[in-house]
């Protein structure tokens, strides 16, 4: 194998297992185990490699409502807001978008009770103009993640 695709190579072969040992990514990318280590190393230093983390399957876990908000937002605002939601424990994504609203937000919650409260707690704040919220009837994809292209993919 060529160093040349390494890095993509070895975030693809964690994609498929992130529990697989140095030794075993070496073996399967024909290179010794420092070279798998140093590498390595540089990705989570450059942020390429943010952590290693369970998949979480949320509805297993009894959070079986997830909810997509949609907000329109006073400009001075955005970033306190944004930050806002960001903080909060059961918003998996937000997004600052174009269109027309401000922000999407995406949260799990047990149950529409729960998500009403904490929603309607959110939204109260007066730099938010107008929200939108919609429930998720089915997850066709939700988390995935895609293999890094090489030139040999």
């Amino acid at each position: 194998m060529t160093y040349e695709h390494l890095d993509k190579d070895l975030v693809n072969a964690l994609l498929e297992n992130g529990r697989a040992s140095l030794r075993s990514l070496a073996e399967e990318l024909d290179v010794s185990v420092t070279t798998v280590s140093n590498h390595l190393s540089d990705l989570e230093e450059e942020g390429v490699i943010r952590g290693y983390t369970p998949i979480v399957d949320y509805d297993a876990a009894g959070y079986d409502v997830t909810a997509v908000m949609q907000l329109k937002v006073e400009g001075d605002a955005l970033a306190e807001i944004t930050e806002s939601l960001r903080e909060h424990r059961q918003m998996m994504s937000v997004y600052e978008v174009t269109g027309d609203y401000d922000v999407i937000a995406i949260g799990k919650f047990r149950d529409t009770d729960d998500m009403n409260d904490q929603i309607k707690a959110l939204v109260t704040d007066p730099d938010i103009n107008q929200s939108n919220t919609s429930i998720v009837l089915n997850a066709v994809a939700e988390n995935e993640q895609f293999e890094l292209e090489t030139d040999e993919s």
